[in-house]
């Protein structure tokens, strides 16, 4: 009994102890790393990117209710 019990857990934590924690150790600390190093040139420059998007999308939204305002005074009442 004290055999099957040692093979029974002892097996699996070895094999973890030797695949899954040196990989879920290296991938954890690549990670933070990673993060601690901020935004790389390039992802401000995507970001960059999106706050341009988003800002030409705001006005073409603001023109687009100035327009329906003047056509249809009423369409914000239909919503």
């Amino acid at each position: 009994m004290d055999q099957f019990f040692i093979i029974a857990v002892g097996v699996p934590m070895i094999l973890f102890m030797i695949f899954v924690a040196p990989t879920w150790l290296i991938l954890h600390y690549r990670s933070k790393r990673q993060i601690n190093k901020g935004l790389s040139q390039d992802d401000i420059k995507d970001m960059q990117i999106l706050v341009d998007k988003a800002e030409q999308m705001s006005e073409r939204i603001k023109t687009l209710e100035q327009i329906l305002d003047t056509q249809s005074p009423q369409w914000r009442q239909k919503l």
